[in-house]
């Protein structure tokens, strides 16, 4: 988590995801059926280790308890999992739900999109709310999948996302 240095929320957002990313994949040596979990679910019907959107909230959730016990996610405050389209048998979807300690904006972080033991997706949890895409602009740019981490990082502040809105 530490090649990103916390100078922007871009980077800060970044060190999250890596710490989730991290913990997924230390979660899938202990329990190896977990990298059966694909993106979307669409990929793996009846396989074990298959895991819903509510699975991967309460996963990166507890994933979020961790990385904060073991002092790794200053300037975050964590929140439990929100849902959208609740009434909507098709469209009803989880995620974990971060707090900017200084802003006060509350950020999605969306794991069921990507294969397990991959970076999750972020955005603020008002767009996420809206059925915005994490994969779009303006998202597109703090959900990259790089070559390599130290792509992920940017040294200036990331202005489209200072304000916790799209």
């Amino acid at each position: 988590m530490a090649i990103c240095p916390a100078t922007s929320l871009h980077n800060r957002l970044q060190q999250v995801r890596i710490g989730i990313w991290q913990m997924e994949l230390l979660a899938q040596k202990q329990q190896p059926f977990l990298a059966n979990d694909r993106a979307i679910n669409d990929f793996e019907t009846g396989i074990k280790g298959r895991m819903d959107c509510v699975d991967n909230a309460s996963n990166t959730t507890t994933y979020l308890h961790i990385l904060q016990d073991l002092g790794a996610l200053n300037g975050w405050i964590l929140s439990s999992p929100k849902v959208r389209n609740r009434f909507d048998v098709n469209g009803v979807h989880w995620t974990a739900v971060i707090i900017d300690k200084e802003s006060g904006h509350r950020w999605s972080l969306d794991s069921w999109y990507r294969p397990n033991g991959h970076l999750p997706m972020v955005m603020p949890l008002q767009a996420w709310l809206n059925g915005k895409k994490a994969w779009e602009p303006p998202f597109d740019d703090v959900n990259a999948t790089p070559h390599s981490i130290e792509e992920l990082c940017h040294t200036q502040p990331f202005d489209s996302l200072k304000s916790g809105q799209p």
